[in-house]
């Protein structure tokens, strides 16, 4: 497995592994137009100061992790996905993916990451519970986390300071 920031030299491949996981497996109610932020890459995820990340095998994309940088000391954890056949310990892929956007994250001085999920994604949730992640009401988010609209359970991890 090789993990590299992606942008959207990629796109066709994120937004097929997505939607697919999104729509087919999930039936969750979203499409393409309610995640703009997937043709704009670059702009929304890079340039204020995130990333966007890609787990490949054999050349095949087949995970994606991505940081919002939304103010100096907080970022929000975005398209965390990995296709159905790659998951799990065996894998470890989600593992990998979110410990390198954890050291991107403290080597550019983030200090807490945020998330919110959908709460039919159980194994999501227990998976960010076992990295220390802490549920949290929508109230006790910071008034400048990018909300999306179906997340209805959110996620709180203070990284350690370097």
């Amino acid at each position: 497995m090789h993990i590299q920031p992606i942008q959207n030299e990629y796109e066709k491949e994120i937004v097929d592994l997505i939607l697919n996981i999104q729509q087919k497996e999930f039936n969750v109610p979203i499409t393409i137009e309610d995640q703009p932020d997937l043709l704009e890459i670059e702009n929304f995820y890079f340039k204020p100061g995130g990333t966007f990340l890609g787990a490949f095998i054999d050349g095949k994309l087949v995970g994606t992790i991505a940081l919002v940088k939304f103010n100096s000391e907080a970022g929000a954890i975005r398209k965390m996905f990995v296709k159905k056949e790659f998951r799990g310990k065996e894998f470890a892929i989600a593992q990998h993916l979110l410990e390198q956007l954890i050291a991107y994250s403290e080597e550019n001085g983030i200090k807490n990451l945020y998330l919110g999920t959908v709460s039919i994604l159980q194994a999501a949730l227990r998976f960010y519970e076992k990295n220390n992640f802490v549920t949290i009401s929508k109230e006790k988010l910071p008034v400048d986390f990018p909300l999306m609209k179906p997340d209805n359970v959110f996620c709180h991890l203070q990284l350690n300071s370097k």
